[in-house]
């Protein structure tokens, strides 16, 4: 799966992103689910605010965590969104 150019991710209307400051960590919290996620992860759902494309995203992500790559931003994006949580 790849993203497809020009999507726009955001979080779907059932996911919230929330700082949990007992674990200092961000938290994606879905229908029946907690997803502690880690750094980077946390980093990438907060750029999907509808506006940044996949690009977008990717470039800002590169920037901000030397050595990361393009390829892993986008199967996590991919990966997200097949589990509903981005649309």
């Amino acid at each position: 799966m790849t993203a497809p150019s020009g999507w726009r991710p955001a979080l779907s209307r059932s996911a919230l992103l929330r700082h949990d400051p007992v674990r200092q960590a961000e938290l994606l919290i879905v229908p029946e689910r907690i997803v502690v996620l880690n750094e980077e992860a946390a980093a990438i759902v907060g750029l999907c605010d509808g506006r940044r494309t996949v690009a977008d995203i990717v470039a800002e992500i590169v920037a901000e965590f030397p050595g990361g790559v393009e390829a892993d931003v986008v199967e996590f994006l991919d990966r997200v969104r097949a589990e509903g949580w981005l649309r």
